[in-house]
C-alpha cells in the first residue's frame, strides 16, 4: 500500500511532523484500544451509565467535538488533567521497538516533532517504548494546544507559530485524512499512514473522511520504509 515518495517532493523539507497514535506506532499494535476502553470506563463512571451507553456517548462526543475530552469539558466541565492521567494509564509493552523507524527518523535532515491530541506523558512513554523518543526535537500535545484538538485550524497555527514552522518546508504524517486538511492548506506535504495491508478496519477509517482525499499527497502502510526511501535518496 506504500506509494513510493518522490525524493524531489521532500528534498526541501526542514521540518518533519508526526502524529502519534496509529502513526508512529502501527495500527495493528492495537495500543489505542486500551485508551479507548479507558475512556469508555471514565464516561460510564462519571455519568453512571452502562458500558454500552457510555461507549455510544463517547463516540458522539468524539464526532461532535473532535476528542472525547473536549466533549466532556464542554458538556460536563471535567478536570482535563484527571481525564488524561486515567485514560493513559495503559500497558506500553504492547508496542514493539522499531530500530528501522528510529534510524530513519534520526537520519532525516532537519527538525522532527510529535504533534498529538494526546498528552506529553503518553507521547513520551510510547516513543520511548518504540526506541525513537530521543530523535525528536519537541512534542506538541493537547495541553500545548490549549486543549483544542486537531483538526482545529488554530491548533496547527499555534504549533507553527511556536516552532516557526513554514508550511512549504514541512511535511505532516497522520492516520486521519481530515487532520491533513489544514496542513495541506498551509502548504505542507501530507502523508496518510494507513493500517498494514488493508486490515479489516481500514475501510471504516477511510470512509470516515470521504471528503479529504484531495488533502492527501501520499499514502503508506509502512512508515519506516517510506522514510528510509527518502533518507536513501538524500544520502
Amino acid at each position: 500500500m506504500t506509494e513510493s515518495p518522490d525524493p524531489a517532493r521532500f528534498a526541501h523539507v526542514t521540518d518533519w511532523v508526526f502524529d502519534l497514535d496509529n502513526t508512529l506506532y502501527p495500527h495493528h499494535s492495537n495500543l489505542f484500544s486500551q485508551i479507548d476502553a479507558k475512556m469508555t470506563a471514565y464516561v460510564a463512571e462519571l455519568l453512571t451509565l452502562s458500558r454500552e451507553d457510555a461507549r455510544k456517548l463517547q463516540k458522539e462526543l468524539y464526532l461532535e467535538y473532535g476528542t472525547t475530552l473536549n466533549g466532556l469539558m464542554e458538556r460536563h466541565k471535567i478536570d482535563p488533567d484527571d481525564f488524561l492521567e486515567k485514560v493513559h494509564d495503559i500497558d506500553y509493552s504492547w508496542l514493539v521497538p522499531d530500530p528501522v523507524l528510529g534510524t530513519a527518523i534520526r537520519q532525516l535532515p532537519g527538525r522532527k516533532f510529535i504533534f498529538t491530541n494526546g498528552d506529553r506523558g503518553h507521547a513520551e512513554r510510547a516513543a520511548r517504548q518504540l526506541g525513537i523518543l530521543d530523535h525528536f526535537d519537541d512534542i506538541f500535545d493537547i495541553v500545548a494546544a490549549g486543549l483544542t484538538p486537531k483538526p482545529a485550524p488554530q491548533t496547527y497555527e499555534k504549533f507553527a507559530n511556536l516552532h516557526a514552522v513554514s508550511g512549504p518546508n514541512s511535511v505532516m504524517f497522520e492516520d486521519l485524512a481530515r487532520n491533513l486538511a489544514v496542513p495541506k492548506a498551509l502548504g505542507m506535504t501530507t502523508v496518510l499512514v494507513v493500517p498494514h495491508n488493508f486490515e479489516p478496519t481500514f475501510s471504516e477509517i477511510w470512509e470516515r473522511d470521504p471528503d479529504n482525499a484531495d488533502d492527501v499527497d501520499y499514502v503508506t502502510d509502512d512508515l519506516a520504509g517510506f522514510l528510509s526511501t527518502i533518507v536513501e535518496a538524500n544520502a
